[in-house]
């Protein structure tokens, strides 16, 4: 079964969530040719305060 695991800064709704699983399990399946069922897609909503890149925390900007 795939399982994807998904960190993004927090701020989507549920609708843009809603959404991105649906659009990332109808792809999953059409090219695994696996079952919706089988699909397990975690998100994590992460602060910018605890996410860095180049040395830098996005709660910087």
């Amino acid at each position: 079964m795939p399982t994807f695991h998904v960190e993004m800064f927090e701020g989507r709704t549920v609708e843009q969530k809603r959404q991105f699983v649906e659009a990332i399990t109808r792809t999953t399946c059409e090219v695994l040719g696996c079952a919706p069922e089988s699909v397990d897609i975690i998100i994590a909503d992460v602060k910018r305060e605890n996410w860095a890149t180049a040395g830098k925390l996005w709660s910087d900007d």
